[in-house]
């Protein structure tokens, strides 16, 4: 078995990949990109191996938009977020006491990659993804309970949105559960 190098970087996955050809389609859209170089532009993002491949594959595009970044917070209470609501790319939830319920489960992802940071005193948490999406939880440190988190038996990769939950869960239990519906 042969190992990388130390410098090798690891290989352009298919969330980055889905970002980079949705990027090359929205500058096309805004018409930041001739008809005439779509083609080639699509070609290279879509044979990237590398993500300096990729870099210089988005090179010509205007600056990419960092996406949106929200906070939800309550120093006690409950903090309830659910129905048809659009989740940012990046979103911090704070309480110092009481309950969290997020309910994604009907919500819009605007984007492919959602990371969720988790600020959490006492109270217990409970977050409802959509029944397809990819669920990390591997950033989630607990000082009381143990999360409780079970992956779908019967799931279909990449067919929905990954969400990267991490941060602190203090005097409270976390619990991720999937979707029904």
């Amino acid at each position: 078995m042969t190992s990388l190098p130390k410098d090798a970087r690891p290989l352009v996955g298919e969330d980055e990949r889905d970002t980079a050809v949705r990027r090359l389609q929205d500058a096309y859209a805004q018409g930041h990109v001739p008809h005439e170089e779509m083609d080639a532009l699509l070609h290279r993002v879509l044979t990237a191996r590398t993500h300096d491949e990729l870099a210089s594959a988005l090179a010509p595009l205007p600056a990419e938009d960092p996406g949106t970044t929200a906070t939800i917070g309550a120093a006690a209470g409950r903090i309830t977020r659910r129905g048809t609501w659009r989740v940012p790319r990046f979103l911090t939830v704070e309480s110092a006491m009481g309950r969290v319920r997020l309910d994604l489960s009907r919500a819009v992802f605007e984007h492919p990659v959602v990371d969720i940071e988790l600020r959490l005193g006492t109270g217990r948490a409970t977050i409802t993804v959509p029944r397809d999406a990819v669920v990390d939880v591997e950033g989630v440190r607990t000082t009381w309970k143990d999360l409780r988190y079970r992956t779908p038996r019967r799931s279909r990769p990449g067919g929905g949105p990954r969400i990267r939950i991490a941060g602190v869960m203090g005097m409270g239990r976390l619990r991720i559960r999937h979707a029904r519906r």
